[in-house]
């Protein structure tokens, strides 16, 4: 049997924390934290939707990704200093983006923007999917403060949104790979579900080999586990505030 670093069984996640009102000034932020890996989520609401939309009633949701420089084993160069906005980032910045507009009512948001920033200060495996996890926390803080100061009538929320990752390591399935095993995993697959279970994204390759349908299937079990028990975290820090 494979041994995890960090001691958690096959179908363990990492300890997931989240802090909400992280930041003074944002709309909506929050720190969240799985494992080593911490990220801050902070969203801005701005009265305006890109030119695609305007006239349409509808509003837009997008996000911003980023690495910090010293979040890394090694020093990441900052996108700015590169002059362009690496391709990794720009994947999961927009993959980001469609999970979060795949649970909000856009028209019920008028046209109004929210810009999420999910800046990961240290990584340790899971970013895209733990960014995701936050941002929806951050995103149902902003609207539910704009339901409570009359600008909105009500919650133009449908569902909740989660994600994890799960992979094949030396022949174990591993659910929430932390870098060590992400790093190695002969199979890698990254799920984002809704709170009632369907799907917005399945993301998945064999880096190092191939896996059947019954691992396939497999993985969408352990998966739904995980994001079961992401949704109800995320549920229970809505609830607290």
């Amino acid at each position: 049997m494979y041994k995890r670093i960090d001691g958690r069984k096959p179908t363990e996640m990492r300890q997931v924390k989240i802090r909400t009102d992280y930041l003074k000034y944002a709309e909506g932020s929050v720190l969240i934290e799985a494992g080593n890996t911490r990220i801050i989520c902070a969203v801005s609401l701005e009265d305006k939707v890109p030119p695609f939309l305007r006239g349409s009633g509808k509003g837009w949701i997008t996000a911003e990704y980023a690495l910090l420089p010293r979040s890394t084993h090694t020093r990441t160069a900052r996108d700015a200093a590169k002059g362009r906005l690496s391709g990794r980032s720009q994947e999961i910045q927009r993959l980001i983006g469609r999970s979060l507009r795949a649970v909000v009512d856009l028209k019920a948001l008028g046209e109004r923007s929210l810009i999420v920033d999910c800046d990961v200060i240290q990584a340790d495996g899971g970013t895209r999917t733990l960014a995701i996890t936050g941002a929806y926390v951050a995103v149902h803080d902003t609207l539910a403060r704009l339901v409570k100061s009359g600008a909105l009538p009500k919650l133009p929320v449908k569902d909740f949104v989660a994600a994890t990752s799960v992979g094949i390591v030396k022949g174990e399935m591993l659910l929430d790979l932390c870098y060590a095993e992400d790093s190695v995993a002969d199979v890698d697959f990254n799920f984002v579900m809704t709170g009632k279970g369907k799907f917005v994204e399945v993301q998945g390759t064999g880096e190092g080999g191939f896996f059947t349908k019954s691992q396939m299937d497999a993985m969408v079990a352990l998966a739904r586990k995980g994001i079961a028990d992401l949704v109800s975290l995320q549920s229970k820090t809505l609830k607290r505030e």
